[in-house]
């Protein structure tokens, strides 16, 4: 007679295994960041997120170009990409493209996707308008599939709305770790990050640290001692952003 294990002996292994965590091999080719166009997280974690995919799939050293697509609105929300807050192998490689609608943003995403020559493609579109509805988010999906290609799409002060995105996300910037030599210099960037939707992976919210080197898990803010806010731990968070949008934090 076979043993059957119970619904409660297998749940739980099942559950471990499909949490996500940073330097999964198997990552969506589409993903969906939501964050407000403040505090620039949605880019920073998007770019987190690239780099770490990345190098989980041995593309860490990879040369090819990168896209980064970004409409007017978002623009003029957040700022466009500094290059000298990118990461150093990023600085030569970055593609900008500024277009002036959110019809030109996603015409340009999906001929990024289906360029083999780029290593993955980020894109920043404003708001929720109507050229980006399911239709559009399945065009994407399909092209990012089909040519192997990646993309993360922050949506800049929108609300969820129907999509085909393997992977969303809800970032907002979080306090940075002090700095274990001088307390007074600004900590790396950190995040509140919050999976709400997933194939293959449960729902969870994480911690996450980006100190230029790998995408890490932090601890509990909570069980760390109180210390008094940096004002300079507001800029962090807006790695990979224009002069002005750190002026402005």
């Amino acid at each position: 007679m076979s043993f059957k294990p119970s619904p409660a002996q297998i749940l739980p292994a099942r559950l471990s295994e499909a949490r996500w965590r940073p330097g999964l091999a198997a990552q969506p080719f589409h993903s969906e960041i939501f964050a407000p166009a403040i505090e620039a997280s949605g880019a920073g974690l998007a770019l987190a997120l690239a780099r770490d995919a990345l190098a989980a799939a041995g593309e860490g050293e990879d040369a090819r170009p990168v896209l980064w697509v970004q409409d007017r609105k978002a623009i003029r929300l957040g700022g466009r990409p500094f290059l000298h807050g990118l990461p150093p192998a990023w600085r030569h490689r970055l593609i900008h493209v500024a277009a002036a609608t959110p019809e030109d943003a996603l015409f340009a995403l999906e001929e990024g996707l289906k360029c083999r020559d780029l290593a993955c493609v980020i894109g920043e579109i404003a708001g929720n308008p109507r050229a980006l509805d399911f239709t559009a988010s399945r065009r994407l999906s399909l092209t990012a599939e089909k040519h192997g290609v990646r993309l993360w799409l922050v949506r800049l002060d929108a609300a969820p709305d129907l999509s085909s995105a393997r992977m969303r996300w809800q970032a907002r910037a979080a306090p940075s770790p002090r700095p274990r030599w001088n307390p007074s210099a600004p900590g790396s960037a950190t995040w509140h990050a919050e999976l709400f939707r997933a194939r293959g992976h449960v729902p969870g919210e994480w911690m996450l640290n980006d100190d230029h080197s790998a995408l890490r898990l932090c601890p509990d803010p909570a069980a760390q001692p109180a210390s008094p806010p940096h004002p300079r731990h507001l800029v962090r968070p807006t790695v990979g952003r224009s002069l002005a949008a750190r002026a402005r934090a």
